[in-house]
Formats: structure tokens, sequence, C-alpha cells
């Protein structure tokens, strides 16, 4: 029987690093961005269609939907899942604990700022990065558009927000990126001590790009590069965010730092 964790960390902020780290242990698989929650979402949504209310089925339906971790992982040869998602938001918290199951969040998180330079960096080495593909042109708008309410960065914010309420907390494990990249190893050890779980004997340089269950990311779809890690040691890179980004961007985004 697989049991099923869960990582919610804002993008940039060592997602791919952790995933291909704890990856290293054949034991466990952290997925890459995780579609589950949006199967969930669209399988709910049926629940309001004329068809459902005129034969509410419920006890079939919850046959797929509370089953729906056992069916997508039911080929994934691993003791331990760690599905990377926004499952921290209230629809998605609120499913979690309808099944009744002990809920253990990883949360990964990273100074705001530092993100949008991250992704701003990297667009401007990529030319095939989504964020080029915007109809905006200037640092500022780029930032704008980031972190618009319908974006990933947004959805995790929330899903964060969401988790520190009182009545979740000792549902999550919160991670700094600062610390995973200067303390791996012991970054590593506190999650394995969080979810309960036997330890395993990580390597910390040398690494392997992140794969799982065979699989690894087509980047091709949103620029290359965006899921590539440093593999010859862990390093954070060394330039200065809030160089980079406007200073009415840190004034306006620097409150979502709202973990510290």
């Amino acid at each position: 029987m697989k049991e099923i964790f869960f990582l919610a960390g804002l993008p940039r902020a060592g997602n791919t690093l952790l995933s291909s780290l704890l990856n290293q242990n054949p034991d466990v698989a952290v997925t890459a961005n995780s579609i589950t929650p949006g199967m969930v979402t669209r399988l709910l949504t049926l629940k309001s269609s004329e068809v459902f209310k005129n034969y509410p089925d419920h006890k079939s339906f919850n046959n797929i939907a509370y089953h729906i971790f056992d069916l997508y992982y039911k080929d994934w040869n691993y003791k331990y899942i760690i599905d990377r998602a926004p499952w921290g938001t209230p629809g998605g918290l609120k499913f979690l604990k309808e099944l009744g199951k002990d809920i253990k969040i990883i949360v990964l998180v990273r100074d705001i700022i530092e993100v949008l330079a991250s992704f701003i960096r990297w667009a401007q080495k990529t030319p095939d990065a989504f964020l080029n593909k915007y109809p905006v042109k200037t640092v500022e708008a780029k930032c704008n558009s980031l972190m618009n309410t319908e974006g990933v960065i947004a959805k995790e914010l929330m899903g964060i927000q969401h988790l520190l309420l009182p009545q979740n907390k000792g549902l999550y494990y919160i991670v700094e990126y600062d610390d995973l990249v200067e303390q791996p190893e012991k970054t590593i050890e506190g999650i394995y001590d969080y979810l309960e779980i036997p330890k395993f004997k990580h390597r910390y340089s040398n690494l392997d790009q992140f794969e799982v269950n065979g699989m690894k990311y087509d980047d091709k779809f949103l620029g290359e590069g965006l899921h590539t890690i440093k593999t010859d040691s862990i390093s954070k890179s060394k330039y200065d965010a809030y160089n980079i980004i406007p200073e009415s961007i840190v004034n306006k985004y620097k409150k979502c730092n709202f973990w510290r």
C-alpha cells in the first residue's frame, strides 16, 4: 500500500532540486507538477451537472473521486509518493481532509522577489521561455504577468496562506529555499523526520537531472532549462535579486513573504 504525501512549493524555490534529491531513494517518488488536483476539480464539477442532480449517486461517484491517487499511481512501484501541486488551497485541502487520511504537506518557500528575479534571469537567457511570449516587454510588466491571480505563483501563495491558518496547524512542514541550498543534508533529514519514513543516504554532488517513474520534463513547451538543475554541486546563484527587480515591483509584492 503506497503512502501519499504532498509538495506545495513556490516556483523557482528549489522544487526540482528537492525532487531530484529525494528521488535518489528507490522507495520515494516526488512527482513532476501534478495534474491530480485538476482531475479532482473536473470531477467535482460534475456534481453540479443536471445529470448528476437528476440521479445523485454519491457512493458510486466517490469510488472514483476518493480513489484518484490509488488509480493514478497504480503502476508506480514506490512505497512513498509525494504529489507536487498547490494542495494547500481551500478547495484542495478540503478534498484531502475528506479523504480521511493523514495529511503531510512539504511547503517550499523563497523570498518572492528572488522568485521573480529567477524567472526574469532565466527568460533573458532563454528565447523560447514562456515569459517571452507574453504581450509585455518591460521587467515590471513581466513581473505583474507572473503574479496574475490565475497563475501558479498566486495559487501557491494562496495555498500557503491558507495552510498557515490555525486550524491547519500540523498539516505542513515549511522548507526555506536558502536552507535547502546551504544545508541540504540537514534539510533532507528534517523532511524524513517530518514524514516519518526510513532515512536514505543521499549524495549532494554529481546529481541527476529530475526523473521519476521513467519520465522527464519536456520543457520545449515552456522553455528550455526551466527544470534543469546544477549537477556538480548544490549552490545558490550569485546575483542580487533586488537589483534585477524594479523598486515598484519590490514595494508591491514584498508583502507576499507572509510566512516569515
